[in-house]
């Protein structure tokens, strides 16, 4: 009867061991009240919700405290199991340009082509990834982990993650969730610098109406624009490839059912994935670390800066502007390439200015050329860091 007792206590010893109780430590639960802040912001505040309920939910299944020396094979680091296999999409690279192909397939570029000196709006938005850079390396970071810090500055998760797979695979999920967390408070962030950088006269300035783009220009934009910055930036094929091929498939017209299936069910299944696996990639023990909190320091700083940038370089581009033909500054946060909500952010404030001064169409000429200038800017990183 005793050997029983002591089997059965072995047992339940074991069965103990195996639990999440046994094996939490302090830091699964600071990550779980983390994935929690993310569902309550995206459920709650509707902030990003496509982005902050997957990786939201993904830091709680991620931070499921187990025994590693049980063999259970259940977690995302650890070979063949489940998690790590959905996991190597973002290792490998392979998620980003498929994000990028719906987003191709659901991107109307007739703001920037009818206007086409917006693009440089969003090119200066990019200084915000290379003054991260600079920061990055005076904070000790090698010059591959720096680039794939700065890249946040571009509000663009994909892009982020796929320059991260690989410039520094051991910081991707930092840095993957801080770019995700920026693009979703947008609306947090942007509005205030964008005040405190214009003054009255500048936010009620009132542009041209964007004239008609033709099916014609349509068509031929995005050919035109993979020749240029694929020559450019060979590196940022996967990215570049993708983008300008979804937008091909929806404005040529004929390929209306690959479109559809490229901007809805397609993007659908791989943010979910996407989000999810970022998500539980952000173990306590890879996470919680000081890098960690140098990464959501440098990227918020990057994000400052690329608003900054675009609105201050519209100030600038005004001077040798014609009085009648000026951009108002309030359009140059839209140089990130937060899509549509940096666009958004443009029309509400200036509405608060004057009601009657729409700013949207405007501020989506910057903002897809903000998606444009960051996968170039990844792939200049790409090039010289490889």
């Amino acid at each position: 009867m005793g050997e029983f007792f002591s089997f059965l206590g072995n047992n339940l010893l074991d069965f103990w061991n195996y639990t999440g109780y046994a094996n939490a430590t302090a830091g699964h639960f600071a990550m779980i009240v983390v994935g929690l802040i993310f569902i309550y912001l995206a459920v709650t505040k509707e902030f990003e919700p496509m982005l902050l309920v997957p990786i939201g939910f993904g830091i709680l299944v991620g931070n499921i405290p187990f025994n590693l020396d049980a063999g259970l094979k259940v977690g995302i680091y650890e070979d063949n199991s489940v998690f790590n296999i959905l996991y190597s999409g973002v290792t490998n690279g392979w998620y980003p340009p498929l994000i990028f192909l719906g987003i191709g397939a659901m991107t109307d570029f007739s703001a920037l082509i009818s206007n086409p000196k917006l693009i440089v709006i969003g090119a200066a938005a990019q200084f915000g990834i290379f003054g991260a850079y600079m920061l990055a390396l005076l904070l000790g970071f090698t010059p591959q982990q720096a680039g794939a810090i700065g890249i946040i500055g571009g509000a663009d998760g994909p892009t982020a993650i796929f320059l991260s797979s690989k410039l520094a695979p051991n910081l991707m999920g930092a840095i993957a969730v801080a770019a995700y967390s920026y693009m979703a408070l947008v609306p947090v962030i942007q509005p205030p610098i964008m005040r405190l950088l214009t003054t009255k006269k500048e936010r009620v300035i009132r542009m041209r109406p964007p004239r008609a783009v033709s099916k014609t220009e349509k068509v031929i934009f995005p050919i035109v624009g993979l020749l240029l910055t694929a020559f450019l930036v060979p590196s940022g094929l996967p990215l570049l490839g993708t983008l300008f091929f979804g937008n091909l498939l929806k404005e040529s017209g004929v390929t209306r059912r690959l479109a559809e299936t490229a901007r809805n069910q397609l993007i659908d299944v791989i943010t979910i994935l996407l989000g999810f696996t970022v998500g539980a990639s952000t173990q306590a023990s890879e996470f919680i670390t000081v890098n960690s909190l140098l990464i959501f320091a440098l990227g918020a700083l990057s994000f400052v800066i690329a608003t900054a940038s675009g609105v201050l370089f519209v100030k600038l581009f005004n001077l040798i502007l014609p009085k009648n033909n000026q951009i108002n500054p309030l359009i140059g946060n839209a140089g990130v390439s937060a899509v549509p909500d940096a666009a958004r952010i443009s029309q509400n404030v200036g509405l608060e200015y004057d009601p009657s001064n729409y700013l949207l169409m405007h501020a989506m000429g910057p903002n897809v050329a903000g998606v444009i200038g960051s996968a170039v800017a990844a792939g200049v990183l790409l090039g010289f860091l490889i």
